[in-house]
């Protein structure tokens, strides 16, 4: 997936589109990603050790990864992704509109 836990994107579609957040979680064999503070849904939830109230709870619910765009660090804007290749050989993401190389080095 081109999308990775930590990085900030933009909702592009459904009600939350315009949105930015940081992904939270991603569950690669369902293609989506968990986003923070985006696409909420209220949750009715019975009293247990952990919640003893119970009550309504509001939880962030998984995004398709197509509706999310990559946001570069380096430019501020929402981007597609490229692949660079080092000269180690390493395989990395990289900004469609600045060039910038946007995974740390291992």
């Amino acid at each position: 997936m081109k999308v990775h836990r930590e990085d900030t994107v933009m909702v592009l579609t459904g009600k939350d589109k315009g949105k930015k957040g940081r992904v939270i979680r991603v569950f690669p064999q369902q293609e989506k990603v968990l986003v923070e503070k985006v696409n909420m849904a209220k949750r009715h939830t019975r009293p247990t050790q952990q919640l003893p109230q119970g009550g309504i709870i509001e939880k962030e619910m998984p995004l398709h990864v197509s509706n999310v765009q990559l946001i570069c660090p380096k430019c501020g804007k929402s981007t597609r992704v490229a692949h660079k290749i080092l000269a180690s050989g390493q395989k990395n993401r990289a900004c469609k509109k600045c060039g910038e190389i946007m995974d740390k080095e291992k």
